[in-house]
């Protein structure tokens, strides 16, 4: 005696009731014949009550009445019947013995599939927020639930096993995964794989579009729609897309790749099928809109960083995409993923080529009141400090050498390279490039000044806003305290020269050595020489302006040095030379209070704005509404 098995998948644990009816002897044709239809009339008399009671045809309350909920032993029973019924009908049709036998059953197979197809319906309907994705996402990794495909009662085991900690929604999602698990099996192993395929993508697809478009809010745009939107516009839409996207992905995606692997773990090919016809609408409008955008869009300044934004979302999300969508008949949306990151990195890199463009282009030539900060800097370095902060995705983006016009450069020139050390990635290279250009572009600007006193302390002004714009953001990092120590020294030399050329005048009136000045007529006219040249100096430097706290101090603190300090030792020494002279009050003007005064009143002059680059309000809009 033996178990009669068409296949090991149909050799399912079963009731010893069930099962004991497919025990026969090996013997003659006829013996089988007539065991053949011993099993069809036990397994159609035993499988047919249960099978009519839960006729849909019968009573609209067993139409509306899920077996599942009502009865789940019997439910259990039905499917194994079910089970039974296929292999008596595979056994007579081997045998080829009764054939009214064989309608019959398979009328009553008909009936049970369309019970099940109902079943399959209900559960799909009733269970939406169950089956939500993000319950069905919170469950083990997609290689868990596939790694099981016993059936259904490893699935009991596991609901039975649940830990306490899990949630009720989890729970009721785990029921409903493996009694959908439990029916489509039963209906593919019976044939009626489109039946039940058909229920679950409608279902599907309905509950993965509306999370898409619904809930998510992505939405489809022509490329005439993208091109006609201001930037206020685009930018709400481009806001909802990166809001959307961590969710599509990790969890409406992937929850769905998960369902679709458990309940299909049986068929690779209805799993593909089904998981691809229910995202792949979805999945492609969400992913195609950073490529409308870089393309069909104006050229707004302010897109630069919503195309680094969008770039970031779909990198940092790239390996769940390709595992969520790793079927072949999905290479079509990953490839989609892609293309968007190529247009995103193209779209980065023309936006920083146009904003060195702008730099170059820039032509004003008047001359910044007070030689203090130009426009040009304060927006450029509003942009780069902005771009900074996406420093990693620009490594990414800008992985090649720098170009060849920068690499003839000498190394100090950018201050980037020192011996010993690891060269910077070339995205440090590119900022250093910009950051140069800006600088020489000032240089130019300098000339425009008719004192070139003034030239160099508008280079001292700018150049230190451009350090401390480095230092107080992530440019630090990409450039590092080296080059920043470099800039530094350079604003020193040119603070410097700004001295030399705007005071040595009034620095050289006064001797070196008071006491050296022996006569009246020798102190009288250094008294003079000193008030001529301090006055002319402080009237024509008043108008300056030097706005960084640490660099005015300095510019002071030095010319205390050398004016304030040697002053008031000149005075205290000769005060009392100038007493006898009735003139005494108008050669000797200031007392050195009077000088500490004027030098520390200088450099606060009000500056208006100069001229502007293209990009100033949108980087400072953009900074805003990060």
């Amino acid at each position: 005696m033996r178990k009669l098995c068409f296949s090991s998948e149909e050799c399912s644990p079963s009731s010893s009731s069930s099962a004991s009816i497919f025990q026969f002897p090996f013997g003659s044709s006829s013996s089988r014949s007539t065991f053949a239809d011993s099993v069809m009339n036990r397994t159609v008399g035993m499988a047919e009550p249960i099978i009519m009671k839960w006729n849909p045809d019968t009573t609209t309350v067993i139409a509306v009445t899920s077996m599942f909920y009502e009865n789940r032993r019997e439910a259990e029973e039905l499917i194994q019947w079910v089970s039974n019924l296929k292999k008596a009908m595979r056994l007579v049709v081997m045998e080829n013995t009764n054939p009214e036998k064989l309608v019959h059953a398979q009328n009553l197979m008909q009936i049970a599939m369309k019970r099940l197809q109902k079943e399959f319906y209900q559960i799909l309907s009733m269970n939406r927020a169950h089956l939500d994705p993000d319950s069905v996402s919170t469950r083990s990794s997609r290689v868990s639930t596939r790694s099981s495909t016993s059936g259904y009662e490893d699935d009991d085991d596991d609901i039975r096993i649940v830990n306490k900690s899990i949630s009720e929604v989890e729970v009721a999602s785990r029921v409903a995964m493996a009694d959908l698990r439990l029916i489509a099996e039963c209906m593919i192993s019976c044939g009626y794989e489109k039946e039940c395929v058909k229920v679950y993508k409608i279902i599907r697809k309905s509950i993965v579009d509306e999370g898409i478009y619904s809930r998510l809010g992505v939405e489809k745009f022509k490329p005439s729609n993208i091109h006609k939107m201001n930037w206020e516009g685009l930018d709400i839409r481009i806001k909802s897309w990166l809001n959307a996207l961590e969710t599509a992905v990790k969890t409406l995606f992937d929850g769905e790749r998960m369902l679709c692997d458990h309940v299909f773990a049986s068929s690779d090919s209805i799993r593909e099928s089904c998981f691809t016809e229910i995202t792949r609408g979805g999945a492609m409008i969400l992913f195609e809109f950073p490529e409308n955008v870089v393309k069909n869009s104006r050229n707004f300044p302010e897109k630069v960083f919503r195309s680094l934004d969008m770039y970031a979302g779909i990198s940092n999300l790239l390996p769940e995409i390709e595992s969520i969508f790793s079927f072949d008949s999905t290479a079509n949306i990953k490839s989609k993923a892609l293309t968007s990151l190529i247009a995103l990195r193209e779209n980065v890199k023309a936006a920083l080529n146009d904003f060195e463009s702008a730099i170059q282009k820039e032509s004003s030539k008047t001359p910044v009141a007070g030689a203090g900060i130009h426009d040009l800097t304060i927006d450029s370095m509003k942009y780069l400090s902005l771009l900074a902060d996406y420093r990693n995705i620009l490594k990414e983006i800008f992985p090649e050498s720098p170009p060849p016009e920068q690499n003839l450069l000498p190394e100090s020139y950018l201050g980037l390279i020192y011996p010993q050390e690891p060269p910077p990635p070339p995205i440090s290279f590119k900022i250093a490039w910009l950051i140069l250009s800006v600088i020489c572009k000032l240089d130019a600007k300098s000339k425009f000044f008719k004192d070139i006193s003034l030239s160099y302390l508008f280079l001292a002004n700018n150049l230190q806003y451009v350090v401390v714009k480095v230092r107080t953001s992530n440019l630090r990092h990409m450039l590092g305290d080296k080059w920043l120590s470099l800039q530094e020294y350079k604003v020193k030399q040119f603070a410097s020269s700004y001295e030399h050329l705007g005071w040595s005048h009034v620095i050289e009136s006064l001797p070196s050595d008071p006491s050296s000045l022996t006569s009246y007529e020798q102190v009288k006219e250094t008294f003079k020489k000193f008030n001529l040249t301090f006055d002319e100096a402080c009237d024509k430097q008043s108008l300056c302006v030097v706005t960084d706290n640490r660099l005015r101090d300095d510019i002071k603190e030095s010319l205390a040095r050398k004016i304030f300090y040697l002053y008031r030792e000149f005075y205290n020494t000769h005060e009392r030379t100038m007493e006898g002279d009735r003139n005494s009050a108008f050669l000797v003007r200031f007392t050195p209070d009077d000088v500490g005064h004027r030098l520390s009143d200088l450099f606060f002059f009000h500056v208006e704005a100069g001229n502007s680059l293209s990009f100033n309000s949108s980087a400072q809009r953009q900074s805003a509404t990060r």
